[in-house]
């Protein structure tokens, strides 16, 4: 089942195509505005720009709770081989879990994060409005259920695998690859993903499209 891409590209011939790998679950919502911005930085500079949909995820008809790491891997590495031309994939924070499956020209990846702090995340946010509502849950319990029925976290019905698999996930090598923070050292911008509701920073879209188009100028892409 092909689910929904969103693709800018300029007029013409473009020099290569940014595939955008956003950060994972609730967080892909908050950071979504601000990678739209850096999509039309990237197309500005002759760049065609794809976000994807994964099963699962926004208009997908796939439930998110029968979606696993494993098959968000498959599904990135499909549309990547699907794309004619030059590939860079440019992952943010829990999309850097899924990016190494894809054939790509270079990787960029954009504060990068394990899966056991993104579960460990949701987990006490569910801890905590379970406590607001008058209800008695710890992690381990939420550990404990979601050994044999998803588990509600953030909003999202995650399957027994996706919390099996984000407790050992990590960012895999890739070659070539640059990783950058968020900061003096890095990118000039705000940790959006940390916002209770979704937001932009126009600033930070403009140096992730510049940052990215300095690396492909650093690996010969273009």
């Amino acid at each position: 089942m092909a689910e929904h891409q969103f693709r800018l590209a300029p007029a013409g011939a473009h020099r290569a195509t940014v595939l955008l790998v956003p950060p994972l679950f609730d967080e892909a919502n908050r950071l979504r505005r601000t990678l739209v911005l850096a999509m039309r930085a990237l197309t500005a500079d002759g760049f065609a720009a794809v976000l994807p949909d994964l099963p699962g995820q926004n208009e997908s008809l796939v439930a998110l709770e029968d979606v696993d790491l494993e098959r968000w891997r498959e599904a990135l590495a499909d549309i990547a081989a699907s794309i004619v031309g030059p590939v860079i994939i440019a992952a943010i924070r829990g999309g850097a879990l899924i990016d190494h499956r894809a054939k790509a020209a270079a990787w960029w990846r954009l504060a990068p994060v394990g899966g056991a702090s993104l579960l460990r995340t949701m987990m006490r946010a569910r801890v905590a409005a379970d406590r607001e509502a008058g209800i008695l849950s710890s992690l381990d319990s939420l550990q404990e259920a979601a050994r044999t029925a998803p588990l509600l976290l953030a909003g999202n019905a995650l399957s027994p695998a996706m919390i099996a698999q984000l407790g050992t996930a990590e960012a895999q090598p890739v070659e070539p690859l640059r990783s950058v923070g968020l900061g003096a050292d890095g990118i000039a911008g705000t940790p959006l993903w940390l916002r209770a509701e979704p937001g932009e920073d126009a600033a930070m879209a403009a140096a992730i499209a510049a940052d990215i188009i300095a690396w492909s100028q650093t690996c010969g892409i273009i």
